[in-house]
């Protein structure tokens, strides 16, 4: 696809996400240079199964903005952020909000930086660590995770920076019954939602968490 061609398809798919307010010229250019720096950098570091800038704008930017009707606070934390997903796309959509990337993986996190700084988001920031070992002055409103190990084992990993009135996001594909069986028990999931991504017909769900309090 052209570029001309993957705005289109950016257009539809924000037109069917419905954000609470529509995208500038500035911010839907950062979606597609997003897109390109990735499908620039994947051929060599092999950052995504997904090949095609088309399918990379339907299965990674449409997916991680998919989930915006529930992100809340000011601070939030993207775990296992990889090439920088759902951070990059909703840092894109809202300027407002600051969000730190975290992951683990060198190769990762120098993609991840060198994005950011060329997409000039002063909203994020790029944190090469272990979930488990990293540390935070200011904890998280919001943790988001996305095909990041199960339910339980997140929770058990992240569950230090969360604010004490946080949440998690866990974005999954198919409803996960097991792993919701398997949360620590103080901790419970308030909504299932099911999610619809705009021109992807496979299952999606988001699980918001929180602590018993």
């Amino acid at each position: 696809m052209s570029p001309p061609d993957l705005y289109d398809l950016l257009s539809k798919g924000l037109r069917q996400l419905n954000l609470p307010q529509p995208l500038d010229d500035k911010q839907q250019s950062r979606l597609i240079k997003y897109v390109e720096l990735l499908n620039k950098w994947n051929k060599t570091y092999n950052l995504t199964a997904v090949r095609k800038p088309e399918q990379m704008i339907t299965r990674h930017l449409f997916d991680s903005l998919s989930i915006f009707p529930y992100v809340r606070g000011k601070r939030l934390l993207d775990v296992g952020t990889g090439a920088g997903l759902p951070g990059i796309p909703l840092a894109i959509v809202f300027p407002e909000r600051h969000f730190t990337l975290l992951d683990s993986n060198n190769k990762k996190t120098r993609f991840v930086t060198q994005a950011v700084s060329e997409l000039e988001l002063s909203n994020v920031d790029v944190v090469q660590s272990r979930v488990e070992e990293f540390q935070s002055a200011e904890l998280f409103d919001t943790i988001i995770t996305r095909a990041y190990s199960t339910i339980g084992e997140m929770v058990k990993q992240t569950s230090h920076l969360l604010a004490i009135d946080g949440i998690f996001l866990a974005m999954k594909g198919v409803n996960p019954m097991t792993e919701i069986d398997e949360l620590p028990s103080d901790y419970v999931v308030k909504e299932n939602h099911v999610i619809k991504v705009p021109e992807l017909e496979e299952a999606r769900h988001l699980l918001e968490i929180s602590k018993v309090i």
